[in-house]
């Protein structure tokens, strides 16, 4: 398999979303090629998980093949020029094995994990054998990795989190390579929305925005990552993908509108419409 040389010329530059398909468009690959698109992006997909789902909740997955996925990277790296990945819902330990696989093969294209592991509901998302091999085989690979509280929690096995600064140093002992994003959304402050960075090499920051008071938050998870993915196909730093994908996000969320019964989506076209 070849991978194309960079061309700065080039009028179009592509990111890959390796996730499952949301069939209410809120979350998944649907929101992954939505931001990607608003970030001027061709947005291609290697899907792993076909869900039956609406803004109320989930109905059904199936998972893919792990040789389907497999074959769907390989062929959008060997002819696109993708510049990031990310990866979201993995659904089995085949999956996950394969994807670590592929990347062992690509590992000059940064990777962002968005460990999607417990729903929101806390039940889990993947059995013990397929966290393991997130940890140990998929988790070096990442250049980005994008936890929220519950994730954290699944990935260090414990009931309760330390320090922030305890948590995000043994996040990155499990992704040595990679930026951690302690994500602040499951937590208490009614007033904020607070992020918490460990930058590879130690450094730490925190990214604060206002919380939104909206019931349009489905995928709000899927659309950071995927923001910081395409900010890092565009060549942004990881620091400056990160910011730039909490802002997006934040744009999006305010800017959302409800749609359906339950939690519907955030508007991911927002900065396409000049609206600031």
């Amino acid at each position: 398999m070849t991978h194309r040389p960079f061309d700065p010329a080039a009028a179009t530059l592509a990111a890959l979303t390796i996730a499952g398909s949301d069939s209410g468009g809120g979350a998944g690959l649907q929101a992954d090629l939505r931001t990607f698109f608003a970030h001027g992006l061709l947005g291609c997909t290697a899907v792993t998980a076909v869900t039956v789902q609406n803004t109320v909740g989930v109905r059904h997955t199936v998972p893919m093949e792990a040789g389907l996925v497999v074959a769907q990277i390989e062929a959008v790296l060997d002819d696109l020029p993708v510049r990031a990945a990310k990866t979201g819902m993995l659904a089995t330990a085949a999956n996950v094995r394969a994807v670590a696989d592929a990347w062992g093969a690509h590992d000059e294209i940064p990777l962002v994990i968005d460990p999607v592991l417990v729903s929101t509901s806390g039940a889990a998302l993947v059995d013990p054998p397929a966290l393991a091999a997130f940890k140990s085989e998929l988790l070096p690979h990442a250049a980005v990795v994008t936890p929220n509280l519950p994730e954290a929690l699944a990935l260090l096995g414990g009931r309760t989190l330390g320090p922030v600064e305890e948590t995000l140093e043994r996040l990155a002992a499990l992704a040595p390579r990679a930026a951690v994003v302690l994500k602040g959304g499951h937590a208490a402050d009614p007033d904020a929305a607070v992020d918490h960075v460990r930058l590879r090499g130690g450094r730490v920051l925190s990214l604060k925005t206002a919380r939104v008071d909206t019931r349009a938050t489905h995928g709000t998870g899927c659309t950071f990552a995927a923001a910081i993915t395409a900010r890092l196909a565009l060549g942004r730093t990881v620091e400056e993908a990160i910011s730039g994908a909490k802002r997006f996000v934040d744009g999006a969320l305010r800017h959302a509108r409800p749609v359906g019964a339950g939690h519907g989506p955030v508007d991911h076209l927002w900065k396409l419409r000049g609206e600031r």
